[in-house]
């Protein structure tokens, strides 16, 4: 299935993997809010961790057909998702996203904390105020 990506950290314009993954791969780049998650600090990159009530801010990047299968193998290698593994940071779900443009709800690939980070997280990691990790530096 090729649905478009949600990405709410470093993979946001403007943030250091935009331009190293998804310049000159993507047909559109537009706001959007993921709902039912929070997001945490991490070691230079956030996690968003599914959260009744809570919101994530980022950007819904619709690739390029061409492009679609390496960004997706890219992107599951960054963030260090193997489907399966224990050992993943990150697990890649299909979620629902809202449209900031219009207010539509488009279905996504969305990266979100394992259980095992998200557990780590909920016991003893830093909430990014408002979902927002371009806000938490103001």
């Amino acid at each position: 299935m090729r649905l478009p990506f949600f990405v709410y950290g470093t993979l946001r314009p403007g943030e250091p993997n935009h331009d190293l993954f998804l310049r000159g791969r993507t047909n559109a780049e537009e706001p959007g809010r993921l709902t039912g998650a929070v997001l945490y600090d991490g070691p230079g990159y956030p996690y968003a961790v599914e959260e009744p009530g809570g919101v994530v801010s980022g950007e819904l990047v619709t690739a390029r057909p061409e492009a679609y299968d390496e960004l997706l193998t890219a992107l599951d290698r960054l963030e260090e998702y193997v489907p399966g593994d224990p050992r993943s940071l990150y697990e890649r779900v299909e979620r629902e996203v809202v449209r900031d443009t219009d207010g539509a709800a488009v279905r996504a690939w969305v990266y979100v904390a394992a259980p095992a980070v998200a557990a780590r997280l909920r016991a003893r990691g830093k909430i990014v105020e408002g979902g927002d990790w371009r806000a938490r530096r103001r």
